[in-house]
């Protein structure tokens, strides 16, 4: 049945309540669900403008080198969000959140980059619903959305020709665009400065970042980038100008995620998740809005909450199974308190982090502690500066915050945004800020369980996915979090715990507690005979991990033949992975597995062949090599 909006001569102000009703919940509707009981009321249009890889760099959020008169315009015609941001570091698995109003987190595997998410039967791309309300949808033309989104359900157009100008008369339209300009891979190649761009003596570094020609280059670069994104978009709110569309067209700016440079894009703090997000409301539609023109809202808000949104701003009734909340038009939910986000493979490389933010206050919660926030990850070291960085560490010639990105992490961070906008001072440990920690950690807990965060299940297990982590009995989540936070205490203490739980029926506890081992290195020898019988466990991700704690505990003749049988002979594409991770992390320790590691350079590809690239290259002591690779 098509979904009915406000809009439609058939529905009358209480159908269109209790519609809304069905579709959220009564105790969800909003008290105010339209200005006017008109039946006829006009629909927006609606355009969003989005860009890739970037923070708020421009003027309107007080960056002053930066030239962004057109967005800097727009900021000051609608409302700016100081607070939003993206559900992951990176492209895809946020764009799985904005396409279906879920997090990705909730239908592993798709809180890893590249992944299909598996989702419970029934969702679909929100456009889908704006479609069968009478609305002409296109798409320019990026999709990524990490999941098995049925294109032709969610889009009248999906290419890069797709344009409002293409609708049926009289129709409304929701348009996206889809600015690539300042996407990472802008930074790939040395360019020289641009008559009137930006003067690198002139850009202030963040703390984290060591002051080098190439750090200051590549940000001059990119605020130049940004400047002919500004450009792009004065191209479009003109043509839509010129069609006498800007007065019906509600319009979002936004990035997709944060970034692009060194420590931004792929990792959770603010310079990795912070993105700007301005929406400008013609006078028509004033009602639906959150503030006047020129407003600024401090409130959190992250792209869980974008579908919902639009819907409400075209009167479409929020399905149920949507787990973000509207923030303006007739459903909005009002102001939230926290912003949730997440960080799971990023390519080629396995982390987990879980990340919650306030107004104020970041709160990050590392789950694999025991890996460095700078792994090698092929792509993002193509940016110079990213290699160069590397470079200083390995030479010895970093201090204080700019060492902190090369080495392990702690179990916890929390950062004062106000005080600290580099986030470089962890709060964690100190006294005067235990309520906060208390506080931003059990929001980060309660989020996990309620959304039965697939993220503790090890990719390519048959567990992963939203029906199967929905079941108690197969996916035990509380134990599970029990068993990940004993795990990332790092404390030998608990080896009794962590060698009990190796015999757990449940893969995901035998998982964590064979990988608490892995993060207490040697000091997990005592646990050894029990890591031995975890390698004939029937997952091949226990088995991984049980070999890497081996060789970390001095038995890396047990270990090592497992990790290079796991390598080169298992089927799971993922398990692979997972070995050759493993092989990187345990260094020269794995230089007996190099011919195996060499053979698997012969018949590996994608992900498993460039981590297998810089392991081979590290032991033979050659220069890791940056090879051109695709997004």
């Amino acid at each position: 049945m098509a979904c009915l909006s406000s809009g439609d001569p058939r529905i009358t102000r209480r159908h269109f309540v209790q519609s809304l009703a069905a579709g959220l919940g009564a105790a969800a509707v909003a008290p105010r669900i339209l200005a006017e009981d008109n039946p006829a009321a006009p629909r927006p249009n609606i355009l969003w403008i989005v860009s890739e890889d970037n923070n708020p760099y421009l003027g309107c959020y007080g960056n002053t080198l930066v030239r962004t008169p057109t967005l800097d315009g727009l900021a000051r015609q609608g409302v700016l969000y100081e607070n939003c941001f993206s559900q992951a570091p990176v492209c895809a698995p946020s764009r799985f959140t904005l396409i279906t109003g879920m997090y990705a987190t909730s239908c592993g595997p798709a809180e890893h980059m590249r992944a299909q998410g598996k989702m419970p039967a029934g969702v679909r791309g929100f456009t889908a619903y704006l479609r069968e309300a009478g609305y002409y949808c296109t798409n320019n033309a990026k999709t990524d959305y990490n999941g098995p989104i049925n294109i032709k359900d969610a889009w009248d157009e999906c290419s890069n020709k797709a344009h409002w100008r293409n609708r049926p008369a009289g129709k409304p339209f929701f348009a996206v665009f889809n600015h690539r300009v300042t996407h990472e891979s802008s930074m790939f190649s040395k360019v020289a400065k641009a008559p009137g761009g930006t003067d690198p003596a002139q850009v202030v570094l963040p703390a984290y970042h060591p002051d080098t020609p190439e750090f200051r280059q590549d940000r001059a670069h990119y605020y130049d980038q940004m400047a002919l994104l500004d450009g792009q978009v004065a191209k479009l709110l003109k043509a839509l100008e010129d069609d006498g569309l800007a007065e019906d067209t509600i319009v979002f700016y936004y990035g997709d995620n944060g970034g692009v440079l060194g420590r931004s894009k792929r990792f959770c703090f603010d310079s990795g998740l912070h993105v700007p997000l301005m929406i400008r409301f013609p006078k028509k539609f004033q009602s639906l809005a959150t503030g006047a023109p020129g407003s600024r809202i401090e409130a959190p808000v992250s792209f869980v909450d974008f579908s919902a949104t639009v819907l409400s701003l075209a009167g479409v009734p929020i399905p149920k199974y949507m787990e973000g909340r509207a923030f303006a038009g007739p459903a909005s939910a009002g102001p939230q308190e926290y912003a949730f986000s997440f960080r799971n493979r990023m390519d080629e490389r396995y982390d987990f982090v879980r990340t919650v933010r306030d107004k104020r206050y970041r709160y990050i919660r590392n789950y694999m502690p025991h890996v460095i926030y700078g792994q090698h990850v092929s792509y993002m070291f193509q940016q110079r500066s990213v290699q160069v960085w590397a470079e200083m560490y390995k030479a010895g010639k970093l201090v204080g915050p700019q060492k902190f990105f090369w080495e392990e992490k702690p179990e916890e961070e929390l950062y004062d945004l106000a005080a600290d906008p580099d986030e470089v001072k962890n709060l964690a440990a100190g006294p005067q800020h235990q309520d906060i920690l208390r506080r931003m950690r059990a929001a980060n807990e309660q989020h996990i369980l309620r959304l039965r965060d697939n993220g503790f299940i090890p990719e390519g297990s048959p567990l992963e996915g939203y029906d199967t982590a929905h079941d108690p009995k197969a996916y035990p989540l509380e134990k599970i979090l029990e068993v990940a936070n004993t795990a990332t205490q790092r404390d030998a203490g608990n080896l009794p715990k962590l060698t009990a739980w190796m015999e757990d029926e449940n893969e995901c506890i035998r998982y964590w507690a064979a990988l608490g081992c892995v993060m207490l290195r040697d000091k997990s020898a005592p646990a050894a005979d029990a890591l031995v019988k975890r390698l004939a466990d029937s997952s091949g991700q226990v088995r991984v991990a049980a070999a890497e704690a081996l060789c970390w505990a001095g038995r890396e003749a047990r270990g090592l033949p497992v990790l290079q049988e796991c390598l080169l002979k298992n089927e799971n594409t993922w398990v692979c992975l997972q070995a050759a991770n493993a092989l990187q992390n345990i260094g020269q320790m794995a230089r007996p597995a190099l011919p195996a590691l060499e053979q698997a350079l012969a018949s590996q590809k994608n992900c498993v062949l460039r981590a297998v690239e810089y392991t081979v290259a590290e032991l033979k002591g050659e220069p890791a090599k940056s090879k051109k690779r695709k997004a």
